[in-house]
């Protein structure tokens, strides 16, 4: 975009690694802010995410009712994981799919978002796909992920949603913009 004054922008001079590994990478980068002072600033850097948004012909949404040590929380989630390296996050979303599910996503996938959801100290890129549609294909291969696969209204989710049902911004960002475009 054309509409950011330069005089706002931060000047990066470098970064240094504190921790890394194939999941999550924690630097400090040396910036300055526009006010001329100089600091060393933690970011968190963490591998693109595809997640995949399967609504069927009655307005279902394929879902994960899952667990997440992380926060202690079980709720639903969208299905889709890190993009491996080489991979389309597309093809990344429909395999995620398929290997937590057992669904298979039917036709090609509308790209409906890209988004950061904590930029201030984390770079965690998230591309979000649509499929209308989804054919059963087998069990989930990767068996650890749902205590149950669930097809839930998009109306029912969007009050998941308000409930604090629904894990993450990878699920709740998406929910909300296919409701929106619905109406």
């Amino acid at each position: 975009m054309d509409d950011q004054p330069d005089s706002l922008t931060w000047r990066l001079h470098g970064e240094r690694t504190v921790y890394d590994n194939p999941w999550v990478r924690l630097v400090l980068v040396d910036v300055e802010p526009p006010n001329g002072g100089r600091f060393e600033h933690h970011v968190v850097r963490l591998g693109r995410i595809a997640i995949a948004l399967i609504v069927d012909e009655e307005e279902r949404v394929l879902t994960l009712w899952r667990y997440r040590f992380a926060t202690d929380d079980w709720g639903y989630e969208l299905l889709g994981g890190i993009v491996e390296p080489n991979e389309e996050p597309a093809v990344t979303a429909a395999r995620e799919v398929e290997e937590e599910s057992g669904w298979r996503p039917r036709g090609e996938p509308e790209h409906l978002a890209s988004f950061q959801p904590l930029p201030g100290m984390v770079d965690a890129p998230i591309d979000v796909f649509l499929w209308h549609g989804a054919e059963k294909v087998g069990e989930p291969t990767d068996t650890e992920e749902a205590a149950r696969i669930e097809w839930k209204p998009v109306q029912e989710m969007v009050e998941l949603a308000r409930q604090g049902q629904l894990l993450g911004s990878g699920t709740i960002i998406p929910v909300l913009l296919y409701s929106l475009s619905a109406r």
